[in-house]
């Protein structure tokens, strides 16, 4: 019966030690919250300003609600077309630096309905290693020939691209896309945008980044990843992000030329045949780039926090990576080993999950830690502490 496949595929998983299950946070998002009854610090959140329970916000979210109601009732090219979703658009292309935007219900749909309109057959996709899942997705449903390319390997991408040119048909691919994460989600590396850049102009192709875990994080005003290599508005770059992290509230976005932008509202059909936003998310994500714009204490603690745990983790004996940002991954190796690591810490008041394939490649599964700029200093260095003690006693240092 097809119920006892269902069932065999779950016993593998447990057996394999890749079974997932829920846990429930009471309260709300903040640096400590209750999971499953136990009182912890959260260090797994994407919350990286601590925006998601800012006053701000739920001002903004509560005033929305009552003016416009709980939901937009329509797609927006029906009547869920809200004043607005077209100010949150206008916001984050200036936040981004670039001439239009189109909002979407996630940044998971942002990427699929992007990537599925832009690329298509005969058309070619090199993409890195380790993107999102959802690039993933996105390049498949295009049916764009893909390549993808080892993490950040510009040698290797470039033999990779010339290799399928030189292969393809005389008359040669009809468009040429590089698609790259700009910091990668389970390696908290940065993407080597410039040179990258660079290929394009050379190879006539576009860039679309996916710049979720970066917006907000890095460059000098959080403006991502184009800001942080000092990279003025550029028609071959795409920007696609998130306001689910950093900025604490929901949706996702593409930013970049008018003409892109435009063809995304003909085209994509994860914005075309989905309902508007509830305006009052769309709200809180505008007092969420008012907030950015306005004040830069929240970058300035998250990089000082960023800084105490990477000192302190170094110090403690953990083999320590590149540390560029508030995603820090401490390689375990073992699937088994890292759960019992990750059950450890959150008994010991600590939550930070464990990461096994196939989010990660095999024996690459890690302790995922997510810093936030409202952690205090007492709260890293209690998780420090308990980073030593289990480690030592599980023989991981």
């Amino acid at each position: 019966m097809i119920f006892t496949y269902f069932q065999n595929e779950l016993n593998r998983l447990k057996e394999k030690g890749l079974y997932r299950t829920l846990k429930k946070v009471t309260g709300p998002v903040d640096t400590t919250v209750t999971i499953n009854g136990r009182e912890v610090i959260l260090f797994s959140s994407n919350n990286y300003l601590g925006l998601a329970n800012h006053p701000a916000l739920k001002k903004a979210a509560v005033s929305a609600l009552q003016k416009y109601g709980s939901g937009a009732g329509a797609s927006r090219l029906i009547s869920g077309n809200l004043k607005i979703h077209e100010e949150l658009e206008q916001r984050i292309a200036a936040f981004k630096k670039c001439s239009a935007a189109i909002i979407f219900s996630t940044g998971y749909m942002a990427n699929i309905g992007a990537i599925t309109s832009l690329a298509g057959k005969n058309d070619l996709i090199l993409s890195d290693q380790l993107n999102h899942a959802s690039i993933i997705d996105a390049c498949r449903l295009s049916e764009a020939e893909t390549k993808i390319y080892p993490h950040k390997d510009l040698a290797a991408f470039e033999e990779i691209l010339r290799h399928a040119m030189h292969s393809h048909s005389k008359d040669g691919y009809n468009n040429i896309f590089f698609i790259t994460d700009g910091i990668f989600s389970m390696d908290g590396d940065i993407t080597p945008l410039p040179d990258l850049l660079k290929l394009a102009e050379q190879y006539n192709a576009l860039v679309v980044l996916d710049d979720a875990h970066a917006t907000g994080v890095i460059g000098k005003n959080g403006g991502g990843t184009p800001e942080y290599f000092d990279i003025a508005d550029n028609k071959r770059l795409i920007q696609i992000g998130t306001f689910s992290k950093a900025m604490g509230s929901l949706g996702g976005y593409l930013a970049g030329d008018e003409l892109i932008v435009e063809f995304l509202k003909n085209k994509a059909r994860s914005f075309i045949y989905s309902t508007a936003l509830p305006p009052s998310v769309a709200a809180s994500s505008i007092a969420a780039i008012n907030i950015l714009e306005n004040n830069k204490t929240l970058l300035h603690s998250l990089q000082s926090n960023i800084d105490r745990f990477k000192k302190g983790i170094a110090e403690i004996g953990y083999d320590s990576v590149k540390i560029e940002t508030p995603i820090i991954p401490i390689i375990i190796g073992d699937a088994d080993l890292t759960m019992k690591f990750a059950d450890a810490l959150f008994k010991k008041g600590i939550y930070a999950p464990g990461i096994r394939p196939p989010t990660v490649p095999e024996n690459q599964s890690r302790i995922r830690v997510s810093l936030m700029s409202s952690h205090t200093e007492d709260q890293i260095d209690k998780a420090l502490s308990v980073f030593e003690e289990e480690g030592k006693r599980l023989g991981i240092i």
